[in-house]
């Protein structure tokens, strides 16, 4: 196809768009990123706007890594891969994954009848919500999956679950409990009171659940910040865990590890997760990238939302793997 062709198709003027308003570079940097001129930049966003693909969200970012999506769900072995353009200068893994996150889910909900979703945390999460437009679902429940922190007010599970709430018009159901239990405290006993048994029902009759995962170093906040007494990064490690999906610990098969931490863990079974009809799991990031193969591997996500940065190197490392 000509070069000229090619600048002016949907994928072309996505990726501009994705910079310029998502990346917040300037129309010289962007002309420099794609190797195109700062006219061709300028003509893709006015084109964008007389077309109606940039309002709120663009739509859609997801084109121009149609390719790689597909080489993503070969690899992971699940049905979509969502990849968004990641600003590598300024690399910020999660502010690209919520926008790719907001516009996915704002679709999802056009397309089809959602009665509860659970809801994960993290700042990934955060930036969807925040990125979401006023939308009015009064018969939806977001229903928060894990228990919450003092710390990390905004990104903490209580916040999501009742901010995603908010933006939706929907109703909202709290897990009011910490992410893990005292040492001591007997879980079955301290879960079996009515206000978590009625919750953890809820669990069983999700439609679909918003997932996010992170490594067991100290850029997670929970690794960082909210780990019980009694439990650290090397011991986790020893047990062979590489990271954590609803501060449950799995190793690189996607096995839960044997560590008494998964005791004292407040939250949805992973074998409860993985028979919610549609997992959404939105991460990136190069330490990220061993989880979401091991996530996958647990049967925990049906549709990915990351960057091209991570996707390259799960690829990358698929590939080395093969004889």
């Amino acid at each position: 196809m000509p070069r000229d062709a090619q600048e002016d198709g949907d994928a072309f003027i996505s990726e501009v768009c994705w910079h310029y308003f998502i990346n917040e570079r300037t129309q010289a940097e962007v002309a420099r990123l794609l190797g195109v001129t700062r006219l061709r930049v300028n003509q893709a966003i006015q084109k964008a706007r007389a077309r109606g693909m940039v309002r709120i969200e663009i739509l859609s970012p997801f084109l121009p890594r149609f390719e790689m999506q597909q080489e993503l769900c070969g690899a992971l072995g699940i049905g979509k891969a969502l990849v968004v353009p990641a600003d590598r200068e300024h690399y910020d893994y999660h502010n690209g994954v919520g926008a790719g996150l907001a516009a996915h889910l704002g679709e999802l909900l056009r397309e089809r009848p959602v009665e509860r979703i659970g809801v994960s945390w993290g700042m990934s999460i955060e930036s969807a919500v925040r990125r979401l437009p006023r939308l009015s679902y009064p018969d939806l429940e977001v229903v928060s999956m894990l228990g919450g922190t003092s710390r990390g007010t905004a990104f903490n599970s209580f916040s999501i679950a009742s901010g995603l709430a908010e933006r939706l018009g929907a109703q909202y159901s709290l897990l009011a409990a910490p992410v893990f239990l005292a040492e001591g405290v007997e879980r079955e006993s301290f879960l079996s009171q009515p206000l978590f048994s009625d919750h953890f029902a809820k669990f069983e009759t999700l439609d679909m659940a918003i997932l996010t995962a992170s490594d067991i170093s100290p850029r997670s906040f929970l690794i960082a910040n909210g780990l019980p007494s009694g439990t650290d990064a090397e011991t986790l490690r020893a047990a062979g865990g590489i990271g954590d999906v609803l501060g449950q610990f799995l190793d690189a098969e996607g096995r839960l590890i044997d560590h008494p931490i998964a005791a004292r863990t407040v939250g949805i079974p992973i074998e409860t997760v993985a028979r919610v009809p549609h997992k959404i799991m939105a991460a990136a990031g190069p330490h990220k990238a061993g989880i979401i193969v091991a996530a996958a591997r647990a049967g925990l996500i049906d549709t990915l939302v990351t960057d091209d940065v991570t996707a390259e190197l799960i690829l990358g490392a698929q590939t080395a793997k093969e004889p």
